[in-house]
């Protein structure tokens, strides 16, 4: 029997169809993917902080527990409300982050990328999706540093909603209080996202008062299956109180004291962002941003050492105004070699910055509002006034070879032209023991450097099997002086005139992958070659015989290191894949090695490069069940020196030995429905202990860090 069949079309076309994938939840933390986007980071050292899988106290953007699981960093507490972020990697220098390339969502955030990298800017980690961030070898397509980079994706709105808010408000220690509240959705073609926060506290310490508000904006536009457009604005100001430095006397005799009234900081910044992302073909990808900063940072207070009394006189004024913008364009190809696909990318950056610099005697008068930004003589300063103008191109490759689908090699080149430009004035003071000026010499000063270059570097990626992967690169690297080695006014610190960038390469070579989704693991070795590296040493005026740090060209210096990174979660691995708990244990280790090489002077030759902890340590526990989450954590930080000549003691405070130090911090979450409540103890055992001595700001001495502190967050999401 034969029968026939004829299908009629039904007439019907799906406009769009959406897949949702319930994602496994990770450790909190993975790797970036050969590529992503118009980036490639093949045979890179790369680490992805998924805030989602975290129980952390993001209120107080706490970096112990944020990077908990990325080896080798060494972490500055400035503040116990997480204003400003200041780490650093592989031994170098944690202030503001500056050794990183420091981005938001793919472009540039800190005061000038070129000319003075610091962050005072970092966005509210509630609003933050990941963090990603790749090290040394990132130069190739990220620019002068031999940190590395770090990219923080902020959250967009559901693509499933057109509406959702969530509100969360935290109450802590010290008067912190903080409002996080966020909007987000997607109406036919435009996905939005919008948060406003309001941070405040009074501070562990007297004179630590501090009052912050960001808000962000964020409107995508689909504009066909192939363009979208992106524009956002970033907003954040903010206040704070400064209680100073201490000797370590006075930080052995009560490390909350404080003798500094009259010291405050003042930021406000504005970074604007219009990107496009066109998908030209299957294969063929384009990517481009234009950024914009502008912003200005202001402080008021005394830079004497913290062994001398207040005198009550007229206080430092040291004012910036910061007005940069830039392009970044990539063109990612994608193509078969040897019947395996293989990637090429290229990219260019133009960079523009601007700063201008005031230091003089602000807000005299003894009536008036205690934290008035005006100077005392804004026609004839005092100190110094300075533009420094600067200029950015570079044209970068790199290409993915991929020989086999188990192994791969990503060579890749970078020119670089730099122009570096300062024109202003500075005075020569000489002042009485109260501060008072007696003597003032003007000195005009315009100076320009311009220098072209190339980098170039290889990364090696071979993956047995689908969860097992070697990997190796080496890269070369360089980092411009910036506008602090050109001039600057502080008696705790001078700056040798003939300061010479820096140059060098970084490698790595490692291990990494999962095992049955029970272990995640990633142990690898390093070394970074730094040559005319930029340091601190200690030196005697003449005249005062006062102990200054000046910062020239020490000498070269070798950093290298071992890093591991693992967890292993206990309950899948006794009860098997139908688990419901996790229960897990992990491990972040580091062993640091830093020292000068081929030094011309002998006080330097062998010694430990400063602010290089040569063991870190952190571990913990987290138990998950359904809604229900805990960490408890511990985080030990060897003892690291703060100048080249590796001084144990100095009287003013400003060098010296930085002890060891051990905390615990614990957070809990639990969440119902629509409503979520979380609560930490940082610093549980309540240790003494402190991570920088300042020469300046916002010292100068030791600035300790916060003690025993609680925090409870009551969340509801609509």
């Amino acid at each position: 029997m034969k029968i026939n069949f004829k299908l009629v079309p039904s007439g019907g076309v799906m406009d769009t169809v959406t897949i949702f994938i319930k994602e496994d939840s990770t450790f909190g933390i993975r790797r970036l993917k050969d590529i992503e986007g118009t980036a490639i980071y093949a045979g890179k050292k790369s680490e992805v902080i998924v805030m989602k899988d975290l129980t952390v106290n993001t209120a107080t953007n706490n970096p112990r527990q944020i990077y908990s699981k990325i080896p080798g960093l060494n972490i500055w507490e400035s503040d116990g409300a997480g204003i400003q972020l200041g780490i650093g990697g592989r031994g170098l220098n944690p202030t503001r982050t500056s050794n990183f390339n420091t981005r938001q969502n793919g472009y540039d955030i800190s005061a000038d990328a070129l000319g003075y990298p610091e962050s005072y800017y970092s966005p509210p980690t509630e609003s933050v999706d990941r963090i990603e961030i790749v090290r040394g070898a990132a130069s190739l397509q990220y620019g002068t540093q031999f940190g590395g980079f770090i990219n923080f994706k902020l959250k967009k709105g559901p693509s499933n909603k057109t509406f959702e808010l969530l509100t969360r408000q935290t109450a802590g220690s010290f008067g912190f209080f903080n409002s996080y509240n966020s909007i987000g959705g997607t109406i036919k073609k435009i996905n939005y996202y919008a948060y406003y926060q309001h941070k405040q506290g009074n501070g562990w310490r007297p004179n630590s008062e501090f009052n912050v508000n960001a808000a962000y904006v964020a409107l995508t536009y689909k504009a066909t299956k192939k363009l979208s457009i992106t524009g956002e604005y970033t907003f954040m100001d903010y206040l704070a109180h400064q209680p100073g430095g201490l000797t370590d006397k006075m930080f052995d005799q009560d490390p909350r004291q404080s003798l500094r009234e009259r010291n405050w900081f003042k930021v406000n910044w504005n970074l604007m962002a219009v990107y496009a992302d066109y998908k030209i073909t299957d294969d063929l990808k384009f990517n481009t941003r234009f950024f914009g900063l502008m912003a200005s940072r202001s402080a008021l207070g005394l830079l004497i050492v913290p062994n001398r009394a207040d005198p009550l006189s007229a206080r430092d004024l040291w004012v910036d105004e910061y007005r940069n913008w830039g392009n970044e364009a990539r063109l990612l190809y994608t193509y078969n070699f040897r019947k395996n696909a293989s990637a090429f990318l290229i990219g260019f950056r133009y960079y523009n910055g601007f700063t201008d610099r005031k230091q003089g005697m602000g807000n005299s008068r003894t009536t008036g509002k205690p934290s008035d930004f005006h100077f005392d003589n804004p026609a004839d300063l005092e100190y110094s006034e300075y533009s420094f103008p600067s200029n950015n191109t570079a044209a970068f490759i790199e290409n993915i070879f991929r020989f086999s689908p188990k192994l791969s090699i990503t060579p890749g080149v970078r020119f670089e032209n730099i122009q570096t430009n300062a024109k202003g004035f500075y005075n020569l003071i000489n002042t009485d023991f109260a501060g008072n000026i007696i003597y003032k010499e003007r000195i005009n000063e315009r100076r320009s450097n311009n220098r072209s270059f190339l980098l170039a570097g290889i990364g090696l990626s071979y993956d047995p099997s689908h969860n097992l992967e070697f990997y190796a690169n080496i890269s070369q690297n360089y980092r411009s002086i910036n506008f602090n080695d050109m001039r600057v006014t502080n008696p705790s610190l001078r700056v040798d005139p003939d300061l010479d960038d820096e140059k060098g390469f970084t490698t790595d070579a490692g291990i990494r992958g999962t095992i049955s989704n029970v272990v995640n693991y990633d142990l690898g070795v390093f070394m970074i070659q730094y040559n005319n590296r930029i340091g601190s040493v200690l030196k005697t005026d003449t005249t005062t015989f006062n102990v200054y740090r000046l910062r020239t060209n020490v000498s070269e210096s070798r950093n290298i290191g071992f890093e591991s990174f693992a967890e292993i979660n206990l309950w899948r691995l006794i009860k098997g894949p139908d688990a419901k708990a996790i229960f897990s244990v992990f491990s972040n280790f580091s062993l640091l090695d830093a020292r000068y090489i081929n030094s011309q002077e002998a006080a330097f030759e062998n010694k430990k490069v400063e602010l290089v902890p040569r063991v870190i340590v952190k571990t913990g526990i987290t138990y998950r069940l359904g809604m229900f989450s805990a960490t408890c954590q511990y985080s030990y930080t060897g003892e690291q020196y703060t100048d080249a000549t590796n001084t144990e003691f100095t009287s003013n405070a400003v060098n010296g030995l930085i002890p060891a130090y051990s905390i615990f911090d614990f957070s809990t979450q639990y969440s119902y429905k629509r409503f979520s409540i979380s609560g930490t103890i940082n610093n549980f055992t309540n240790n003494m202990y402190f991570t920088r001595r300042a020469d300046g700001y916002p010292g100068p001495g030791i600035i300790p860090s916060d003690g025993r502190s609680f925090f409870i967050t009551l969340g509801v999401k609509l």
